[in-house]
């Protein structure tokens, strides 16, 4: 089988005692691709330099709202030059996040939307982190249409669930799902369409079950899997094959050049 994380942090400091094993690991797991999303401007380079030495690490560049106070108008700027340099697969991790009180809720919209003008410019689908703001967020969409992407971690309703696949988006579901008490994700795991689904870890985050309160790993992506095929009584492999096309249907072929555009 072969397996896409279409969502783990791979580039953080968690990760820099044994990052190049942790890869291996995956990779003998059966995970052969990697999206790995920046989240703040200083950040990028090791993220750029981590995904030309690794193969199968791909990149996407992003401001993420969590970090709201560290991202600053120049970054903005910044960002528009290095997806001209680089040409990553996405723009991302970008979104709202109204779950944290504290951030500033007119500032990541304005934050956002200027990324997402940015991935509609250069024809560029968008890797989604949102938590409490999905209305706000799919409203944003529906205005700023992009290629497409991924919400990462969907915990919507039904409802909005079908919106984002309207807009062209999969949904990203990861370690919660091995966890019996995800009822409701669980839940929506099994109603939607396979089409819009897509597997990730969040690594170094929202680990699996088998590893609560531990370091997440890409390596352990067959367990969300596992998971999603006894939900949905599938054949693991066929769902292997289906959610790698899903992702590749958004970033591109792994071995080529995105190719996922505006027509």
């Amino acid at each position: 089988m072969r397996l896409y994380d279409t969502h783990c942090h791979l580039d953080v400091e968690e990760f820099d005692p044994d990052r190049d094993a942790v890869i291996a690991r995956a990779r003998a797991a059966g995970v052969h691709d990697f999206l790995v999303p920046g989240i703040h401007r200083d950040g990028w380079p090791a993220l750029i330099a981590l995904c030309r030495r690794q193969p199968g690490c791909h990149p996407a560049l992003g401001l993420h709202p969590v970090y709201l106070d560290r991202h600053t108008d120049a970054h903005l700027d910044d960002l528009a030059d290095w997806l001209d340099r680089e040409r990553p697969l996405a723009v991302g991790e970008i979104g709202l996040d109204f779950a944290l009180k504290q951030l500033d809720r007119d500032r990541q919209l304005q934050l956002f939307e200027a990324q997402l003008t940015l991935a509609r410019d250069h024809r560029l689908p968008v890797v989604l982190h949102c938590r409490k703001a999905h209305d706000a967020m799919l409203d944003s969409l529906k205005r700023i249409r992009v290629p497409g992407g991924i919400c990462h971690a969907f915990n919507g309703s039904i409802q909005q669930a079908e919106q984002y696949i309207a807009l062209g988006f999969k949904l990203g579901f990861g370690g919660m799902l091995t966890f019996e008490r995800s009822s409701k994700l669980r839940r929506l795991a099994a109603e939607l369409p396979l089409q819009a689904i897509v597997l990730e870890t969040d690594a170094p985050d929202l680990t699996v079950a088998s590893h609560q309160h531990q370091r997440n790993s890409p390596e352990y992506l067959p367990e969300v899997l596992a998971a999603l095929a006894a939900i949905r009584d599938m054949d693991p492999a066929t769902l292997a094959a289906q959610t790698t096309a899903n992702a590749e249907q958004v970033f591109g072929p792994a071995d080529l050049p995105a190719t996922t555009g505006l027509t």
